[in-house]
């Protein structure tokens, strides 16, 4: 982008009531069939004005599209069965029902192209699109098929990529893979998630981007934190290899976090989309501690290279406190633009 500082949010935004239950994350529809088309379109509509109001650059859809981040495109592939049930860990926090992989998956159709074409006729800002990554998709399924994460994640990477060709071709700008298991699985993502989230974006010349936070503001997210010490290190096991890998841009949580912002040089080179809206608070930040979270970071970062951006996504609050956030953010950055 040419503007410098950029703000985005980095994923989803809260739906209007219309459309599911208010502050609850991954509700259910309250529309069926014509009737859930056109409100998740009057949805996106809305959505995509209030990131413009608030001043936001790179916009996109707020997730009005998708009700849940990972299974809404596992629910367009072939070979999982989500009659057929089993309880498992998440990313070794919270025990959750998840469907069962029962054959090979594959990808028959397109799952977002057409919300995503619809996106693109509303504006010409820059347009993100978020998708989920292969490691976090691998974690919240059962496999009773291939019987090996590593072979699964391949092959959600072969169908995310058929995705997100589709998804460049169709005008988005920046494509974004929501991989929160890289805070977790370390040894795997260095043997084979980053690897595999390389193929995810082969072949792709639209900017792509990876967003690894420490979860939406849910209870099985803040009491995990709470164990995490003083200090939150893990970035530091993922980051020098992601510094070296093909994806463009980093997005990461920042704001009232316990992330020694030393580590974001780990990435010296790489563009940073920094998470200075805490998401876990109904608390709305001020411009200036927005500016003063943005002036650590450009001691490690270039600032040609920093986009502000929120922690995570913003579904589970309501739509006046998000509303909120998104403004702060954007007075936040012209304080910092102003003194560069």
């Amino acid at each position: 982008m040419s503007k410098r500082l950029p703000t985005s949010t980095a994923g989803s935004l809260p739906k209007p009531s219309w459309l599911a239950e208010p502050e609850t994350l991954w509700s259910p529809w309250k529309l069926e069939d014509e009737a859930l088309i056109e409100g998740k379109q009057d949805a996106l509509r809305v959505s995509l004005q209030e990131q413009q109001q608030a001043g936001i650059d790179i916009v996109s859809d707020g997730e009005q599209t998708r009700q849940h981040f990972v299974t809404t495109f596992i629910e367009h592939l072939s070979g999982v069965d989500f009659e057929k049930r089993k309880t498992v860990r998440i990313r070794n926090r919270y025990d959750a029902s998840v469907p069962t992989v029962v054959d090979a998956v594959n990808r028959h159709k397109p799952v977002f192209v057409e919300d995503a074409k619809f996106l693109r006729r509303q504006t010409d800002k820059p347009i993100k699109w978020a998708l989920p990554g292969p490691m976090t998709m691998i974690d919240t399924l059962y496999d009773d098929h291939y019987k090996s994460r590593e072979k699964l994640a391949w092959e959600f990477a072969k169908a995310l990529n058929q995705e997100a060709k589709e998804l460049e071709a169709a005008g988005v700008d920046i494509i974004q893979f929501d991989e929160p298991a890289f805070n977790v699985f370390f040894d795997e993502v260095n043997d084979w998630g980053i690897a595999a989230l390389e193929r995810a974006i082969e072949g792709l010349k639209c900017e792509t981007a990876v967003h690894i936070c420490y979860g939406y503001g849910i209870k099985a997210n803040t009491d995990w934190k709470k164990t995490l010490g003083s200090e939150w290190r893990q970035y530091e096991e993922v980051f020098p290899r992601l510094q070296k890998s093909n994806i463009d841009i980093v997005s990461l949580e920042c704001q009232n976090s316990h992330v020694p912002i030393e580590l974001v040089e780990l990435l010296r080179g790489k563009k940073v989309m920094l998470g200075a809206i805490d998401v876990a608070t109904n608390t709305i930040e001020t411009p200036e501690e927005v500016a003063a979270t943005l002036r650590k970071a450009l001691q490690f970062v270039d600032a040609d290279k920093l986009y502000p951006c929120t922690n995570c996504g913003m579904a589970p609050l309501s739509r006046s406190v998000a509303r909120g956030k998104l403004s702060a953010l954007s007075a936040g950055t012209e304080i910092v633009r102003k003194e560069l």
